[in-house]
């Protein structure tokens, strides 16, 4: 049975801090259906004068770094001063099962114990970029709902792990010391994309070898920008275990957002950001409708069948599919107004 939604009563819910509520409607914007969409999209044009209030913080960094424990010791530490904080964490879904672990909030003992906080793990459904297809739109519901800083912490880094700069204000990297190669475990397009970085677990017998790879990290990031008038991204140590740090990384976090303001302005910086979105919906959509029908879904067996015996050619069978496709766009639920 379909789940039923009211969007008014969840606006309200939202606008009201209902954190029961801010689920559900979490849950109506992860939906894939098309009737579900449209009540998303409702839902998201009532409240889009209430978000966009909040610091955006994107977490990412090498496995093992920690972030889970970092978000749970930093959030705790910004509620501590007033804050209240919403965590998107996004889980791997397996290739395989499509299943994800969904295990964050075990991860974050402490600090989902908050009534300041909100912790929503969802599954990446398989999207490229390791966050969640609807991470977006959740971030403009707990902002309606109140919360001031948003964390959405990611899977991992790797090239394909960078869709979070694009969504958020300021994007932190979590390294280990001494964990290899410091440039081996991660790309240069994530080193460009960084904007705070910070060496976690710096504590006990790790600390004095916490320092050296920030001052190698450092180094390496003078190299990635060349330039002697562009901003150098900081280094900084710290420790989720015992909580020491974490001033200096949020402080970190609070300077970038002040170069943001005075070099784009925050309105352009976002702006730039609403208008990938925009692309990144559209193509979203465009995929989900090429397997929307019965008939679209029956043709791509038939021709995936046809590829793979050599009936026919991969970019023959992309024609067909895209012809049945475009006689169909006209009746497919996204191309009518609401």
């Amino acid at each position: 049975m379909s789940r039923r939604f009211d969007v008014a009563e969840l606006i309200d819910g939202v606008r009201g801090g209902d954190r029961v509520a801010l689920a559900r409607s979490i849950t109506l914007v992860e939906s894939r259906k098309p009737e579900h969409r449209k009540l998303a999209r409702q839902m998201l044009r009532e409240l889009a004068g209430s978000s966009g209030n909040s610091i955006r913080l994107g977490l990412s960094g090498v496995p093992g770094a920690g972030k889970s424990t970092f978000t749970d010791a930093l959030g705790c530490r910004l509620i501590d001063q007033g804050h209240r904080v919403a965590v998107l964490a996004v889980d791997p879904s397996s290739s395989v099962s499509g299943g994800s672990v969904l295990g964050d909030r075990t991860r974050m003992g402490i600090l989902s114990q908050s009534d300041d906080a909100f912790i929503r793990p969802s599954p990446t459904g398989l999207h490229l970029g390791g966050v969640a297809r609807a991470t977006r739109e959740a971030m403009l519901l707990v902002e309606a709902a109140g919360y001031d800083v948003v964390i959405v912490e990611t899977v991992g880094v790797g090239q394909s792990e960078v869709a979070v700069a694009g969504m958020v204000d300021t994007y932190l990297v979590l390294m280990l010391a001494r964990s290899g190669d410091q440039l081996q475990g991660i790309k240069k397009g994530i080193l460009e994309l960084a904007h705070v970085i910070a060496v976690n677990k710096a504590d006990g017998e790790n600390a004095a070898e916490a320092r050296v790879t920030a001052r190698d990290l450092s180094i390496a990031m003078k190299l990635v920008s060349s330039q002697a008038n562009e901003r150098r991204v900081p280094v900084l140590t710290c420790s989720a275990l015992e909580k020491s740090g974490l001033d200096e990384v949020w402080q970190a976090v609070l300077d970038h957002r002040v170069h943001l303001e005075k070099t784009y302005g925050l309105a352009k910086y976002r702006g730039a950001q609403q208008v990938s979105w925009m692309w990144s919906q559209t193509e979203a959509a465009v995929l989900d409708s090429l397997h929307g029908t019965r008939e679209m879904r029956e043709l791509a067996h038939r021709m995936e069948e046809a590829v793979d015996s050599g009936e026919t050619s991969a970019l023959d069978a992309s024609s067909e599919l895209l012809r049945v496709f475009a006689a169909q766009v006209p009746s497919l639920d996204w191309a009518q107004p609401d």
